[in-house]
């Protein structure tokens, strides 16, 4: 542990320096009152030398004027760094004088840019609390993401609150607040161990930006912990948004679990064009090849070894994989129901999208939807 620093007044040290020239020893003054060697040398040099034991009497006239020089080049240094700032506004002039502080006096600033202290001070604290506003939006409005929005997103929703805010500050005021998206941390996808070899081909053919809603649907699956079992999650995504239109869970990776979330759409299925996914053995199944008989449903099927065929279930995927799954044990299905219900909500009605020119996936299938009729009028 590091020793605590000693201070000792004006009368402590003269009465040390007296008792050296009574005669005693230097060595046993330093020993009996725990001094340094270089402390009482010090003392007895500034004793002889003026009689003071302050530090601006003991400066020879070389080092008064090497202080006098080091001011004078602190103040040239910092007349050129706020010279371009010396015609602007008082907002300005704020700004530049809070973000160079930690450099130079304030009342040095002020003078130079001609500026009354007393404004500095009035508007600084103005911006202090519109500071402590911010931040405090910044973290709501991450905390309100479920810790997944990152500087960009932010960006977006205080600029829906009125707010013009640099992704650098937001990003500074995140670092402050310790605030860590989720999406910080990599995660692991695991390799698929069966192949569908149905001779399908890849009809959507990566065009995954479709101008119609319900045209092409994709899905995919992906694991979820319930105590110390795994159980499996299907979604199927809607291109022309990336809405969840359907979901289910369950203890199997199976085409029943498929034909479940096909159960769930609230849509009729009679409106869905092409239904697309990888080669994945659940998808391979006679329950499912008769559901999208029976509603007219084509199907689409990725190339093998071809992951991106498939790039936006994927990518769903990943993003469900960061915000529901990582770190979730569930206590029993029931649990994983009711949270999997909630989160698909929240997926389509609140969380903003930057595929999405950051709406959501129910408000840019409204506003686009305005938007053709107000076209066709």
């Amino acid at each position: 542990m590091a020793k605590e620093r000693r201070t000792f007044t004006k009368e402590f040290k003269k009465q040390i320096v007296q008792l050296h020239l009574s005669g005693k020893p230097r060595s046993e003054i330093i020993k009996e009152y725990e001094l340094t060697p270089s402390a009482f040398d010090k003392w007895v040099r500034q004793h002889k030398t003026s009689g003071s034991f302050e530090e601006k009497d003991n400066r020879t006239p070389e080092q008064e004027e090497l202080i006098r020089l080091r001011k004078e080049n602190q103040r040239l240094m910092m007349e050129n760094d706020i010279f371009k700032a010396s015609r602007a506004d008082n907002g300005t002039k704020v700004d530049v004088i809070r973000n160079n502080r930690h450099k130079y006096s304030i009342s040095a600033m002020c003078a130079v840019l001609q500026l009354p202290r007393s404004t500095y001070y009035y508007e600084a604290k103005i911006r202090d609390n519109q500071d402590e506003e911010l931040t405090a939006l910044i973290v709501k409005i991450f905390k309100d993401s479920r810790n997944i929005y990152g500087q960009r997103k932010i960006k977006k929703e205080l600029q829906k609150l009125g707010w013009q805010v640099s992704r650098r500050r937001i990003g500074r005021i995140m670092k402050e607040q310790g605030l860590v998206s989720k999406y910080t941390v990599a995660q692991f996808k695991p390799k698929k161990t069966t192949v569908n070899e149905s001779e399908i081909g890849n009809v959507l053919n990566r065009e995954f930006n479709q101008d119609k809603e319900l045209k092409v649907v994709v899905s995919d699956l992906t694991y979820v912990r319930v105590k110390q079992k795994w159980h499996y999650i299907c979604v199927l995504v809607d291109l022309y948004n990336r809405e969840i239109i359907g979901y289910s869970a369950g203890p199997n990776k199976s085409a029943e679990l498929v034909q479940r979330a096909f159960s769930s759409v609230k849509y009729n299925l009679n409106r869905l064009e092409l239904f697309h996914t990888d080669r994945g053995s659940e998808f391979k199944n006679i329950l499912i090849d008769a559901t999208l008989e029976t509603f007219g449903i084509a199907r689409s099927l990725s190339d093998k070894g071809t992951p991106y065929d498939n790039a936006v279930a994927e990518a769903t995927f990943k993003t469900i994989k960061t915000e529901f799954v990582k770190g979730m044990v569930f206590a029993n299905q029931q649990e994983l129901d009711l949270e999997l219900f909630d989160y698909v909500n929240w997926f389509n009605h609140i969380r903003i999208h930057g595929s999405l020119e950051y709406m959501t996936p129910v408000e840019y299938k409204h506003r686009h939807r305005h938007t053709a009729k107000t076209s066709t009028v």
